[in-house]
């Protein structure tokens, strides 16, 4: 499928979705929202792409909602476009394989809260991140004040959005809202050596991983814990695990399927 305001490319079992409005820092509106939403249900219904990048053309990975935009919105006009948002989120949140935001400059507003939603992030050294839609008059509308208090605490989270203040990698890192950083110059190329690290593991585990952390983390330990036993045992009815224990046993590299039976 062709899109106007961004670009999907998949190769080796990776996908690589890039924001492309790189003369507006890739600032998000509907027709960016409506491409990306529908991008990330046709690359899940993909089953040979075990791992999603996303990232920015230019300067930046997205650099917040598009001004223009925004000016034009009444109140019914902001929650829609907000919905729309929130639903494009969920949706990649949702999404059964590993996402990793590759946060090549500014992942602002908008920006910050897309890398939010992935699974981790990875940022260049130059990168800058924040919820600065304060200084518009506004707060975030694409579920970053709820995000980045889970990521970050609450007092952490009231400073950022309630000064706007844009941080840097550094920061950002330190407060654990990015997970490494890289030289920009590297950064595409060490996140692609790691997705595919991840992509050559066992899928079945990968998904189950992610399901037991994403659902284990709000709910006390003793039902999280009963989560992981779920998962854990579905494990078994895959080849996967014969495949890793027999591999590790006879001192080889394991050769993964990711199928169940």
């Amino acid at each position: 499928m062709s899109y106007k305001t961004i670009k999907v490319e998949i190769s080796d079992s990776i996908a690589t979705l890039t924001f492309d409005r790189p003369e507006v820092l890739n600032a998000l509106n509907l027709e960016v929202i409506a491409e990306f939403h529908g991008a990330i249900l046709q690359i899940r219904e993909n089953s040979d792409v075990r791992v999603l990048i996303l990232t920015g053309a230019g300067k930046a990975f997205v650099a917040g909602a598009d001004i223009t935009v925004l000016q034009g919105f009444d109140p019914l006009g902001a929650k829609q476009f907000a919905q729309a948002g929130q639903s494009a989120l969920f949706a990649l949140e949702a999404m059964d394989i590993p996402v990793i935001a590759c946060v090549n400059g500014f992942a602002l507003g908008g920006g910050c809260e897309i890398a939010m939603a992935c699974d981790f992030v990875y940022a260049a050294e130059k990168a800058k991140l924040g919820q600065p839609e304060i200084n518009l008059g506004l707060i975030p509308g694409f579920g970053g004040s709820q995000r980045l208090v889970r990521l970050v605490g609450k007092g952490r989270a009231k400073e950022l959005c309630m000064t706007g203040r844009i941080i840097k990698a550094q920061e950002a890192f330190a407060m654990g809202l990015v997970t490494r950083i890289f030289p920009a110059e590297s950064l595409m190329e060490e996140t692609l050596k790691i997705a595919q690290t991840i992509a050559e593991k066992g899928a079945v585990a990968l998904r189950a991983v992610k399901h037991v952390i994403d659902n284990g983390f709000d709910v006390d330990l003793k039902t999280a814990c009963a989560l992981e036993a779920d998962a854990f045992s579905v494990c078994f009815a895959s080849p996967d695990q014969k495949e890793g224990t027999t591999a590790f046993l006879e001192k080889r590299a394991p050769k993964f399927t990711g199928k169940l039976v």
